[in-house]
């Protein structure tokens, strides 16, 4: 089999990698506080007996994730919070360790857990509890306050504080579960990030996806493209060493 058909086929896997990559960030365009996921690819020279300088692979490069804000949106809502400039909000993950986002949809469940995304919100000493019936309001520095059903005013009191994290520069990697980690250590380990005394959050405001609907639709459209082109490579590769082998056959 000629050597370009390898080469061609490796470019078309990846751009059907890059192509589920878009799709994800598409089908998250509305996602609250979603970050887009990057992907990009690099060529890579062709080693051994096959090695020419024309001749090279395509390797996938992805280097993360797009953390840029998304937009905001007024909701009035008091459980709805948005992080304001840098800082991510601390969640408790499935496997029981602890996770980040900027979504900040908060909600309460049954028996008074505060969740968002479908998992606990960290506090101080834990996932948050707050009263059932109880009427909440956050502050810019993540405490819950809560009001007692049927209760006025004067009759507020702190239950709680959200754990804001803030990583600076170091990257945060998103798990299969949609939630950021920050990488782990030299010795494997994965270390919780502290309380950063300096996140703000704002109450009544939704962040929104970072994902631009119009950019995601051109890259789509252009990486079908290029999947199309290698696809014609490969079968250009093909008629042409079914010619040869027709030639062959005729001289023998």
């Amino acid at each position: 089999m000629d050597r370009i058909l390898y080469t061609a086929m490796s470019g078309a896997k990846q751009s059907m990698d890059q192509q589920s990559v878009v799709s994800h960030n598409l089908a998250n365009v509305d996602t609250v506080g979603f970050r887009a996921q990057l992907h990009a690819m690099r060529a890579v020279p062709v080693q051994g007996e096959a090695a020419l300088a024309t001749r090279t692979s395509v390797a996938a490069s992805t280097p993360g994730s797009d953390f840029s804000p998304g937009p905001m949106a007024t909701t009035g809502r008091e459980l709805d919070v948005a992080i304001d400039g840098n800082g991510w909000i601390a969640v408790q993950a499935a496997d029981g360790t602890e996770a980040y986002t900027r979504r900040g949809d908060l909600q309460v469940d049954g028996d008074g857990l505060l969740m968002v995304t479908g998992r606990p919100v960290i506090g101080e000493g834990g996932p948050i509890i707050v009263p059932l019936g109880a009427q909440l309001s956050v502050g810019a520095d993540g405490t819950l306050s809560a009001i007692g059903e049927g209760q006025g005013p004067e009759a507020l009191v702190d239950v709680g504080r959200i754990k804001l994290v803030d990583p600076g520069q170091a990257a945060l990697l998103r798990g299969d579960d949609g939630l950021f980690r920050p990488a782990a250590n030299a010795e494997g380990e994965v270390v919780p990030l502290g309380q950063d005394e300096d996140v703000r959050v704002v109450s009544g405001v939704l962040e929104g996806s970072n994902v631009s609907a119009i950019e995601a639709m051109v890259s789509m459209i252009d990486v079908a493209r290029r999947y199309e082109m290698q696809m014609k490579v490969i079968g250009t590769a093909d008629e042409s060493a079914q010619r040869a082998n027709n030639l062959l056959s005729l001289q023998g």
